[in-house]
């Protein structure tokens, strides 16, 4: 067999990263990690090539050459993904699709002969099963949860690991928190399951061993959702293996904020490499939070709760949302003032959306309040697919002022400043490269010369020289995400 993998193409959005990806002569920040993965669980003497979309186009003498094209994707990919079916079809190849996207809405998806959903530790076997007794069928699903301690390593041979800027790998799956708009509980359920310790140190080597050096992004939906076996099993062998290699990699992943209530745990992440994690902030409105089911965030200072983080070396990104039933005409400003308070220079602001399946999109429907608008899995589009308590034309008003607010550059550089001046850095990082320079001296020409606001750069370049040298590099970092992120907000 010819199996040709295609990941469709991420349009230019907040995550996107593409206006700073050119600062390090990047194409993407990160490789599709589930078709790497799917790849290995593929029959070995089946013949395998990978096209990102993200980083090479995908021609016709690709689709020829496969017997089979499969396909994966999220929601944000959807037209992408549409057009690589047409692609696919118009050759006569069969597609094969799964992805989040398909698991949560295959029925409103045309042109795909077979749907590998769920997990495909359980599927994919059953559908190679069949195929290989001539008779593939249309959908396989599962109600079950793999044990993800038998998943083998991503095959990182079919990438061009220098149009990444940074790389991908797992740990868990599921999230012990039931947040009402969110999917994972869905596709990846409540009980938290890990690889063992041994698994996650050798697919860490594995990727060591292919040449990667720098940011490793671990992509769980709540790493810290098995605290107890972090601490005693898995991060004590990660310190062990980062000591021995001299911190080939920078970590990244996404945590919920209870974090902060676990100084052991902080601290462990910090000696093993961790120096940033995403977190749900979502809204500084109680009663907001206590709508969504977010228990994990309510009752605290959750101002402090950053800052602490912070301070141990752990800079904070965030994900906010406006647009809950609880929320009034004074949430904008409140957003606004707890963002820039904050420090959270990685802000993502996005409209509340009621993902199908969900706990919101049952309870909306219950209610007549879904419409036919599709979600496009992006955030900063102005679009919901539901009608919402306040005024829609009011919301949006509100929204685009806390985005163009907190992305101008005044207010920008100031949130920026306010983060340096919490964040304490830990040595525990990968040293400068070539391409780390060309961006400063990038960064210097285009938001120091050419840029609107390059007097605000100008001044945080240097009161971080003379106050804060040890984190000149975090701050230049910085300040070409504030430039994606000016062109996403001019956009909106």
């Amino acid at each position: 067999m010819n199996i040709l993998m295609v990941y469709p193409e991420s349009p230019l959005t907040f995550w996107s990263f593409k206006h700073a990806l050119k600062f390090v002569l990047k194409k993407s920040s990160e490789p599709p990690l589930g078709l790497l993965t799917m790849a290995a669980m593929l029959p070995h003497e089946w013949n395998k090539k990978l096209i990102d979309l993200n980083v090479t186009k995908l021609k016709d003498k690709d689709i020829l050459w496969a017997d089979y094209v499969f396909l994966s994707g999220m929601d944000v990919h959807r037209e992408s993904f549409n057009r690589i079916v047409e692609q696919s079809r118009k050759f006569g190849k069969k597609v094969v699709a799964g992805g989040p996207m398909c698991t949560m809405d295959y029925k409103s998806i045309k042109g795909v002969d077979h749907f590998i959903l769920n997990e495909a530790e359980i599927t994919l076997p059953e559908f190679i099963k069949d195929l290989k007794n001539g008779n593939p069928g249309h959908i396989y699903t599962s109600a079950s949860f793999p044990d993800i301690s038998k998943t083998p390593v991503p095959e990182w041979q079919l990438l061009d690991i220098k149009k990444y800027a940074s790389m991908n790998i797992q740990y868990s799956r599921g999230c012990p928190f039931n947040c009402e708009f969110c999917s994972i509980a869905l596709l990846n359920g409540y009980k938290v399951r890990t690889k063992n310790s041994a698994q996650f140190i050798a697919e860490l080597q594995s990727l060591y061993d292919f040449g990667w050096r720098g940011s490793v992004f671990i992509v769980d939906d709540n790493f810290i959702g098995n605290r107890s076996k972090l601490k005693k099993e898995m991060l004590p062998a990660l310190i062990d293996w980062s000591e021995k290699h001299k911190y080939p990699f920078s970590f990244i992943t996404e945590v919920s904020i209870n974090l902060a209530d676990d100084d052991e745990l902080i601290d462990l992440m910090v000696r093993a490499g961790f120096n940033s994690a995403f977190i749900g902030i979502e809204t500084p409105n109680d009663e907001s939070l206590a709508e969504c089911g977010k228990s994990q965030n309510q009752h605290r200072n959750t101002l402090e709760s950053i800052k602490k983080l912070h301070k141990k070396g752990i800079a904070v990104s965030g994900g906010f949302i406006v647009g809950f039933d609880h929320d009034t005409s004074s949430i904008f400003e409140k957003q606004i003032r707890f963002i820039q308070n904050s420090g959270i220079v990685t802000a993502m602001v996005g409209l509340l959306n009621a993902p199908i399946g969900t706990r919101l999109f049952n309870r909306l429907k219950s209610e007549n309040r879904i419409t036919q608008n599709r979600i496009t899995g992006n955030n900063m589009d102005t679009l919901i697919n539901f009608i919402p308590k306040m005024n829609y034309q009011k919301l949006v008003e509100g929204y685009k002022k806390i985005v163009t607010t907190i992305y101008s550059p005044k207010e920008y550089f100031e949130r920026v400043r306010t983060f340096l001046n919490t964040y304490s850095p830990q040595g525990n990082s990968a040293g400068l490269s070539l391409i780390h320079i060309f961006a400063f001296f990038k960064a210097v020409w285009k938001l120091g010369l050419v840029e609107r606001g390059r007097r605000f750069f100008w001044k945080l370049m240097f009161i971080t020289v003379f106050k804060y040298p040890k984190k000149l590099s975090k701050a230049v970092t910085m300040a070409i995400y504030g430039y994606h992120f000016r062109r996403i907000a001019d956009k909106i």
